[in-house]
Order: C-alpha cells, then structure tokens, then sequence
C-alpha cells in the first residue's frame, strides 16, 4: 500500500510508525470494482437525469436503460439531448428529452411536472448537471464564480426541492455527483471546489432530515474522469477554454462511472469515492492536510500554463 501511494503521488510520505502512533488505517483500494449482473435490476423505475447530453450525465442514462429504467433526459442543448434520448431508442430502451436550464427555478419545476404528467411518479433523481472552471481566485472575473454555483448547486436544489414530495412518496434516491473536489481542494477551481462543497453540505443535511422517512441521498464523488467538462471549462474570464489541460486517455471513463453509480444505486449506497487516487487523496487530506495541500499544488502545476 505504502508503494502505491508512492507511485500515486510521486512521494514517499508514509511512516508506518506514524500510523501506528496515531492509530491510523490506510484506505481499502480495490483493484476494480465487481458490477450488476444482468439487465433489469431497474426495471419499470422512472430515473431523471440533468446534465444528460454529455458525460457521465449520457453515460448514465444509457447504463440505467441498460438495466431497464425508463429514462428523462434534462440538459440545456436540446439537439445533443435529442441524439442522446434517439440512440436510447434505437438500442431497445425508453427515454423523454425535457430541454432544461438547471439555473432556471422555473425550469427545473417543469421537469419535475412534465415527468409526474407522462409518467405519474418518479424514483431516482440524478443531479449531474455541472460545469468547471481553470482560473486562480484572483484572476477570475466574479460572475464566473457565480455561473458555477448556479449550475452546480442551486440547480441541485432547485431540481431537488420539487422533486421531494414525489421521492418520499416513492421511497426514492437522491443522487448528486460531486467531486472529489467536493472533499479536498484543487487549486485553480475556486468556484468549482465551492459548489461541490455546498452540494456535500446540502445532500448531507437533506440525508438526515429525511433519515426516518425512507429516503435514499447518495453523494458521489468521482475523481478525474474522460468527459467534456474540460473542455467547457470556464477560463477567467468565463469563457469555455476548448482544450483540456490534462491526458484525458489515463482517467477513469465516464460509462464506468456509470456503472459504479448504478450498483451504489441498486444498494441504496450513500457515499461513493471513486479512483484509486481519489480516495487516498481524500484519506490524506483528512490525516495528513498540510502534506496533502503540496501535494495536490504540485500535482496541479504540471499542468500546461499553470499559474501555479
């Protein structure tokens, strides 16, 4: 374990002794993670999932047809939502596109209408809807900042607070993908570190309100995965910087992501911290913070015209 944390992270910080001192325990990483057999493990549940047109958003939705849920596509690109909800079709699946701003209260309620018209209930919500950003703090122009917490939070709460009733009827699923951001910090993403942050504080607190009335709250918290949120990252001065600064072919892919998500679903999980260097980066930092700060500010100023 000790070797593998040195070939993660490039150093060589672990001194059994401290562990032993302070009666720590290294996290469990599995070399991979064993997924749902067969194909109907949801059938007939109606599953909505915002940020549906890319990335793990798409992944998701095909993995969860996949195992027989009907599916509601939510993403602001309609034409993307559409070859997205086609494709589902085509593969033997049901899926219904609903154009959706997730910054908008008024959209977010008329997802949740329009789902309860077609469909009469509801059973998984998936709030994946969420955008980057790569600017220093002191760079950044402040409506990028706000553009994220938007997006990545308020268009969790907005999508969540109509949702609710239905959910607790059903006994259902709240799911919010978060980040390992959600858990550590990453310089560089100032209002991306802080909407994730508030998503963990806010499906936490929703979680325990509602502990006695059957409702699930998974928070999942991928490490770097292969989707497009590089690319419509926000630059300083909120525009989408196109290219990605890191080897996207050396992360974890967005369609495992999704299947991952879909066991955790199917067992009613309540945390998900995924990639082997995701969870001993998030082990570090709760153990060993100043270390593990160095770490990620070097790790972070490899990156191409890093400012770090």
């Amino acid at each position: 374990m000790k070797n593998k944390i040195t070939r993660l992270f490039n150093i060589d910080l672990i001194n059994p002794e401290i562990l032993k001192k302070y009666k720590l325990k290294l996290p469990k990483i599995k070399k991979g993670e064993k997924l749902i057999k067969g194909t109907d493990k949801f059938k007939n549940k109606i599953i909505i999932i915002t940020g549906a047109s890319s990335g793990i958003g798409e992944a998701c939705a095909f993995e969860f047809a996949r195992q027989g849920a009907k599916v509601v596509l939510a993403a602001r690109t309609e034409s993307n939502l559409k070859k997205v909800e086609t494709e589902i079709i085509k593969l033997g699946g049901e899926a219904y596109s609903i154009k959706t701003d997730v910054r908008k209260i008024d959209d977010c309620k008329n997802l949740i209408d329009k789902t309860i018209k077609k469909y009469k209930k509801f059973d998984i919500l998936i709030n994946n809807a969420g955008i980057s950003m790569r600017a220093t703090f002191e760079d950044l122009d402040l409506s990028v900042i706000k553009e994220l917490m938007d997006t990545n939070f308020y268009g969790a709460v907005y999508c969540t607070k109509f949702a609710l009733p239905y959910l607790l009827k059903q006994k259902g699923t709240v799911i919010g993908i978060s980040s390992i951001t959600g858990l550590t910090p990453l310089p560089g993403r100032t209002g991306y570190a802080a909407s994730k942050h508030a998503m963990d504080g806010f499906l936490n607190t929703l979680r325990l309100e509602n502990y006695r009335k059957g409702l699930n709250v998974l928070v999942v918290h991928p490490g770097f995965t292969n989707s497009n949120i590089r690319n419509t990252a926000l630059n300083k001065n909120g525009i989408a910087q196109g290219e990605t600064p890191r080897e996207e072919e050396k992360m974890m892919s967005s369609e495992r992501v999704a299947q991952i998500i879909a066991k955790a679903v199917h067992k009613r999980e309540r945390d998900l911290i995924l990639t082997s260097q995701g969870k001993l980066a998030v082990w570090l930092h709760r153990n060993f913070p100043g270390i593990t700060d160095r770490i990620i500010l070097n790790e972070m100023a490899k990156e191409p015209d890093s400012p770090f």
